[in-house]
This record gives C-alpha cells, sequence and structure tokens, in this order.
C-alpha cells in the first residue's frame, strides 16, 4: 500500500502482482457466477484460513463489461496469491442496499464486504456504525468510520483527458470501416447516466478538456436518469449525432451500450469508460476510437490482499488515486492504434503535464461537482 488519506496507491508496493494496465479487463475475464443474497448466508468456505469477501454491485449489475466487472477482477487477482473465497451479491435496487448490507455484516461470514458505487453511502454510513467488527470497502465514495476504506478515482481528471481526444479528434479527418468524422464541424457529444453530482464532474470536465483544445467547440449533454436503460441512451446519442455530433462520450455504465450501437447506426464514433471498452466491448471495437480508464481492479485487489494479510489498517481511511498515482488514463481504442495522427498524443500528453503539473486546473473533483 502507497499510503492513504487521498495518497491510495496502485502500484502494488506491497509485492502482490498488478494486473497489465493496458489491458484492464479483458474480453475473456472470469467473473464468479451471480449469487443471490440467500445464497450467501453459509460461509461456504473449504478452509478455515480462507479470507471471505462478499461483494455488492451498483445499480448496473455485474457483468456490465466496465465499473462492476472491473471491481471483480481486481479481487480475482488477489484470489491467484491469497486464499480467498468472493461472494458476488448482484443487487440492482439502491433502496435495498441497507438491507443486503446489513444481512452480510449480521452473518458475520466476511473479513471485507466491498460496495461498488457511491449508491451504497447512505446505507454504509449507518451500517459501519452499527457494525464496528466489520470491515467495508467503498467505491467512489467514502464513510469516516475506522472499518471503512473509501477508494474514489479521479473520475474529473480522466475525462477531461477524454475531451482532449475528443476535441482533438472532432476537427481530424478520420474513417474507418465506413465510419467518419466530419473535421470542419467541431461538434461532440456527452450522454451521461444518473444526473448528479458524480456523473456532472465527467460531464464538466469532458467538457472543459474539449474546450482546452478548441474553445469554439460545440458540446451536446443529455442525461438517461439511470444506467441500465440501453434504448434511452441510444435515442440520445442518435440526437446528438443527428444534431452533428461525431463523437460522443458517455458516462452511463451498461447504457452506455447504447451509445455505442447508435454509433455503428450513424456511422460516427465514441469514447467508452472505466475500462478499455473496445476490449471489453469488442462488437464495437469500430466506433470505439478510446476510452477513460480508471483502474479499480488495482483498488480492489490492494484491499484484497491487505485484508488477506490482516492488515486492513494499511488501507483504511479515504483514498483518490489520479494521474500522479497512475490510478486513471485515456487509451486509444484497439482498432486505431497506430493510425492516430500524431496531434493525439501530443495534445494527451500536455494535458496531463499540465493537470499534474497544476497548471491546468480540472473541473469539479473525483467525488463529484458539490
Amino acid at each position: 500500500m502507497s499510503g492513504t488519506d487521498n495518497n491510495g496507491g496502485s502500484s502494488g508496493t506491497d509485492g502482490t502482482a498488478t494486473v497489465n494496465r493496458r489491458s484492464v479487463l479483458t474480453a475473456g475475464a472470469a467473473i464468479v457466477a451471480g449469487t443471490t443474497l440467500a445464497g450467501c448466508m453459509g460461509g461456504d468456505g473449504d478452509s478455515e484460513s480462507a479470507t471471505n469477501i462478499a461483494i455488492v454491485s451498483s445499480p448496473a449489475g455485474f457483468d456490465d463489461n466496465a465499473f462492476n466487472d472491473l471491481a471483480v477482477e481486481g479481487l480475482q487477482s488477489a484470489q491467484e496469491e491469497y486464499d480467498i473465497e468472493i461472494n458476488q451479491v448482484e443487487e440492482t435496487e439502491q433502496s435495498n442496499y441497507q438491507s443486503t448490507q446489513s444481512t452480510l455484516a449480521e452473518s458475520g461470514d466476511y473479513d471485507l464486504i466491498v460496495l461498488v458505487s457511491y449508491n451504497h453511502t447512505e446505507a454504509l454510513t449507518q451500517n459501519a456504525a452499527d457494525y464496528p467488527d466489520q470491515n467495508w470497502m467503498l467505491i467512489n465514495d467514502y464513510v469516516d468510520e475506522p472499518n471503512v476504506t473509501g477508494y474514489t478515482w479521479a473520475n474529473h481528471e480522466m475525462s477531461y483527458l477524454a475531451g482532449v481526444l475528443g476535441g482533438t479528434m472532432t476537427t481530424e479527418e478520420l474513417s474507418h470501416e465506413g465510419n467518419s468524422t466530419e473535421p470542419g464541424n467541431a461538434h461532440i457529444g456527452f450522454v451521461g447516466g444518473e444526473d448528479g453530482a458524480l456523473i456532472n464532474a465527467f460531464e464538466e470536465s469532458y467538457k472543459a478538456g474539449a474546450e482546452w483544445v478548441n474553445s469554439d467547440i460545440t458540446v451536446d449533454v443529455g442525461y438517461i436518469g439511470n444506467y441500465s436503460d440501453t434504448d434511452t441512451a441510444s435515442n440520445i446519442a442518435s440526437s446528438q449525432y443527428d444534431n452533428g455530433a461525431d463523437i460522443i462520450y458517455h458516462a452511463a455504465a451498461s447504457a452506455g451500450q447504447g451509445v455505442f450501437g447508435a454509433a455503428q447506426e450513424n456511422n460516427r464514433f465514441a469514447i467508452g469508460v472505466d475500462a478499455d471498452q473496445s476490449v471489453t466491448l469488442e462488437e464495437f471495437q469500430d466506433v470505439i476510437i478510446g476510452s477513460a480508464v480508471k483502474y479499480i481492479n488495482e483498488g480492489t485487489r490492494e484491499v484484497a490482499a491487505a485484508v488477506a494479510e490482516d492488515n486492513f489498517e494499511s488501507v483504511a481511511g479515504a483514498n483518490t488515486l489520479g494521474l500522479d498515482e497512475e490510478g486513471v488514463d485515456v487509451v486509444i481504442g484497439q482498432a486505431f492504434e497506430g493510425d492516430m495522427p500524431d496531434v493525439v498524443s501530443q495534445n494527451i500528453q500536455e494535458a496531463k503535464d499540465g493537470i499534474t503539473s497544476g497548471d491546468i486546473e480540472v473541473p469539479c473533483s473525483a467525488s463529484g461537482c458539490n
């Protein structure tokens, strides 16, 4: 662990293996079968020495090829080195999080309960205090209790870089498998899941990155209202493409697949989120020019390893991972590697240098626009 209190490391300095950064979540990653809550109540470890970990999904659910699956992948990476058993609890109704969390904690079966997404914060605020002997990991937020580790990735920084990518390529000529940009028209789009503080940070930072490249750029914005409705995502994206956008960035979890489908139907392009979605969703690789990625897998691996070593204190507290900690990045889609104009890598690197030096002030924060 390379530190806590806004300095949570991601480089595996405890000696454990890290996951290859370029292929954060491979399309064939093995995912533990989804388990109902009732099936998690047995503490069914084969060994008394096993470290038992439960992970509860965000409203997007598992198999999202992004946020939730990255969290599981990190646990599986730790499982390769430690005697760890993983129970996945898919719960997509936020109203059930209070009871889901408390039931898991009440069982006494788990050395760690991982909660995917800020949607769990309100319930955990009560449960962390009610179950002080239970260790918790909260992704993308933090609850100020000694038995909680909160990991937040710098969504605003990676989204700024996504804006730099989109803002650069909308004025560059790009043609691939029938899809193309209109370089004379600086126009891009954004499709978000829920219209709230966290996703607003994706939006505002994306717009700022695009405007850093071109102050005259037009950025269309639309919100789905959830993270699962691919049809609405597709409709919003299609409207933006019809309006002149040639590249759209989404921050909508599994609903974002609707954006990619719309890009294919309109012969335009898109930017993925969380994982390299040109890899995790290969059927859309012809339109995904890049992805804003955060290495959630390294965070969950780090916490799982600490718990397996009976050293939860080393990761407890608030941890924020950004460009300085190599916790976020933007990557070029696998079908476009080597085909982008040099100005893309130049602009992205200049933006990274500006952010880390403080010369570029990115809107909002890792926790959102508050």
